[in-house]
C-alpha cells in the first residue's frame, strides 16, 4: 500500500471514530463535527508522525525523479538531429 493511501485512511479514521462516539452520546451534529475535525487533527499530529514522514519522503523522491530525466522536446530532437548532419560523417564505424 502506498504511503500516502495508508496516512489517508489513518486520518479518515481518527476522525470518523471520534465523530461516532460523539454522535453516539447525542452531540449535536454540527459541534462533533468540529470537535471530531480537532481531535483527529491532534491525534493524527501526535500519533502518525512515521506515517507522515513516509508521505512526504516518497513525496520527495518521486519530484526528485522528474527533477533529473533530461526533458526530450521534438525541437531539442530537432537541433540534435541539425547539429548531427552539420558534423558530418565520421571515422569511426557506426554501431548497430
Amino acid at each position: 500500500m502506498p504511503p500516502w493511501a495508508k496516512y489517508t485512511v489513518l486520518r479518515l479514521l481518527l476522525f470518523a471514530v471520534p465523530l461516532l462516539v460523539l454522535l453516539l452520546f447525542q452531540v449535536a451534529w454540527p459541534v462533533a463535527v468540529i470537535a471530531a475535525a480537532l481531535i483527529g487533527l491532534c491525534l493524527s499530529y501526535l500519533l502518525l508522525r512515521k506515517q507522515r514522514d513516509a508521505v512526504a519522503r516518497n513525496m520527495y523522491e518521486s519530484r526528485r525523479r522528474e527533477k533529473d530525466k533530461p526533458v526530450v522536446t521534438v525541437d531539442s530532437e530537432v537541433e540534435d538531429a541539425a547539429i548531427d548532419a552539420a558534423s558530418g560523417p565520421t571515422d569511426e564505424p557506426r554501431r548497430a
